[in-house]
């Protein structure tokens, strides 16, 4: 008979779906601008054309900026109360 190994399986590795995301994905996930992300993706994937697909993007890009801002405002307002207690 054959060893304790099944051949052709290596049962250490995690199966595809159960890899880590792409960490650009977990990135535009914490924004709350992923559907307008996939908006676009969805967009060209139909169109094969960007130059179709402005609309999407500029709603993506809008709601990337005022992600952006928020954030900005957040890391000013932690910098001020980090300065109040010091």
């Amino acid at each position: 008979m054959s060893s304790g190994n099944p051949s052709g399986h290596n049962w250490s590795q995690k199966p595809k779906e159960e890899e880590e995301e792409d960490p650009f994905d977990q990135m535009i996930l914490r924004t709350g601008c992923a559907p307008f992300h996939y908006a676009v993706l969805e967009c060209m994937a139909e169109h094969q054309d960007w130059r179709k697909c402005q609309e999407q993007v500029q709603t993506f890009k809008d709601c990337m900026r005022e992600h952006q801002k928020q954030r900005a405002e957040e890391l000013q307002k932690r910098m001020k109360q980090h300065q109040a207690t010091s």
